[in-house]
């Protein structure tokens, strides 16, 4: 038998080439689930991986894609049998194992959800790796204490993945949502996500000039870092919390380590990649119920395979809105 891929290589260079290729089964990679895929996504670290690799891949030829969700054909895992629809999100798939951009996929069972009956395959790549982890985010915040009368909530990187998914599941659950956006044609957009504030992203990029601004906000979905980080952090109230997940403004921010002391704020680092199993089920668990779906169709346009290449280079410089979901038949 043979599937359908998009296959990537490296130059001398060190730039990324992509071409679809029909592959024969017996160069999938080793695992004990075989799935028949029926949509993938792109999410920054895809964008990474298309246009350079990023770091991430150390073998070529590759398939890419962190995400996908399908229909199990094949499997010698225990906790699946064919017919069940799964997601996958992470464990470095599309990275060091190949992913979600082929018409079929082989992974370690242990690394698939099964998928709660009211999330179809397509609303599962609506979701994907942005979703999963703006719920988790969401979690970590309700966890800590940050209920809806605890205040505003700020969510920054607002118009991308994970933060317009965040947006929609926070107004689902009652919050006041802060959304920091640099593009205000998308002010319509995210209001009809439920933002009950928009602020403009130029309100968070510069550092803070002192270690602790006027308190404001209860809690903070952080999908940006850098210096917008640094300044959201220093206006999080007194015993508030920041779930920090994105790394598009860099690795380190120019704060201050104050916050945590004389205000008692707690930052959660959300990772998506490695998360045990049981979490991950809880969080898909919440998706089916708090996140609305009719908004989140709002935020997904749909390509194929061939259109990925450009597709990659759109994300990189932040011009995709929401989320694109791949139908890998196309």
């Amino acid at each position: 038998m043979s599937f359908r891929a998009l296959v990537l290589s490296q130059g001398a260079d060190r730039k990324v080439a992509g071409a679809i290729e029909t592959i024969e089964d017996a160069r999938l990679p080793a695992g004990d689930v075989t799935v028949a895929v029926e949509y993938s996504t792109l999410n920054y670290k895809d964008g990474l991986v298309l246009t350079s690799g990023g770091g991430l891949v150390k073998t070529w030829p590759h398939v890419g894609g962190i995400d996908f969700a399908g229909t199990v054909e094949a499997s010698d895992h225990p906790g699946f049998r064919p017919g069940d629809k799964v997601v996958l999100n992470g464990w470095r798939v599309g990275e060091l194992h190949w992913g979600g951009y082929a018409t079929r996929a082989r992974v370690k069972g242990d690394w698939l959800v099964k998928l709660p009956p009211s999330i179809s395959t397509r609303h599962a790549m609506a979701i994907g790796t942005a979703g999963y982890t703006s719920m988790l985010c969401v979690m970590a915040l309700q966890k800590h204490g940050v209920r809806p009368e605890s205040g505003e909530v700020l969510v920054t990187g607002a118009s991308g993945g994970v933060g317009s998914i965040a947006v929609a599941i926070l107004a689902q659950l009652g919050y006041l949502v802060v959304a920091a956006t640099g593009r205000p044609q998308e002010i319509n957009y995210l209001e009809s996500l439920g933002a009950a504030t928009i602020l403009d992203r130029k309100e968070l990029t510069e550092a803070p000039d002192r270690p602790l601004l006027s308190e404001r906000y209860a809690g903070l979905v952080d999908t940006v870092s850098g210096v917008m980080f640094a300044r959201a952090l220093a206006q999080v109230k007194y015993g508030g919390a920041a779930a920090v997940c994105g790394l598009a403004g860099g690795a380190s921010f120019p704060g201050s380590i104050l916050p945590f002391i004389l205000r008692g704020i707690t930052v959660y680092g959300i990772d998506s990649v490695m998360l045990p199993k049981a979490p991950r089920e809880d969080a898909w668990r919440r998706l089916a119920a708090d996140l609305p779906l009719d908004k989140l169709d709002s935020t997904v346009h749909e390509a194929g395979l061939s259109d990925l290449m450009a597709l990659a280079l759109r994300i990189l410089k932040g011009e995709v809105r929401g989320r694109v979901v791949i139908d890998v038949n196309k």
